[in-house]
């Protein structure tokens, strides 16, 4: 399914494609080959995403700026990224062993593969929460909200798991 971004960098692309008075075909014949009828007109609909390389080929056989083919408002990626999770170290250990077992073993292997031994804090991916997860039987989001209460993960945790979904 096409997003709106995509539809509307489609529509911008067809936009300059017809200001020249080219059809999907004239654009597959003008280039010999090179741009294909069907691809041009997957990329219009916003069927098929077009990496940056090609955006810029296909700017420059039209003879415009890749800026003329971007739709407007076009995102500028100044979204927040999601919080870090770091484990507490120091409050793993007053955790009950039957409980923490698991996630106290796996950040052992962590530090002796980073080489990472100052005992205090460590960070995890989002992948490694999702191991971890299947390693307790229960759900990313589940394992986050205990190893929130153990006191092992800070609130903002959560966020990050969920971004990761």
């Amino acid at each position: 399914m096409a997003s709106d971004y995509s539809r509307a960098l489609g529509s911008r692309l067809r936009a300059i494609r017809t200001q020249q008075g080219l059809s999907l075909h004239g654009v597959e014949e003008k280039s010999e080959g090179r741009w294909k009828a069907v691809v041009v007109g997957s990329y219009e609909r916003g069927d098929r995403a077009v990496t940056v390389q090609r955006l810029a080929e296909l700017a420059d056989f039209y003879g415009v700026p890749v800026s003329a083919l971007l739709p407007e408002g076009a995102p500028q990626g100044t979204a927040e990224p999601p919080p870090r999770l770091v484990l507490d170290l120091e409050r793993l250990q007053e955790v009950p062993a039957e409980k923490a077992g698991p996630l106290a073993r796996y950040a052992q292997t962590i530090q002796s593969q980073r080489g990472d031994y100052n005992g205090r804090v460590l960070s995890i991916r989002a992948d490694d929460l999702r191991t971890l997860a299947v390693i307790y039987d229960v759900p990313p989001t589940a394992l986050c909200d205990e190893f929130i209460a153990w006191g092992v993960l800070n609130a903002d945790a959560r966020r990050a798991v969920e971004s990761h979904a």
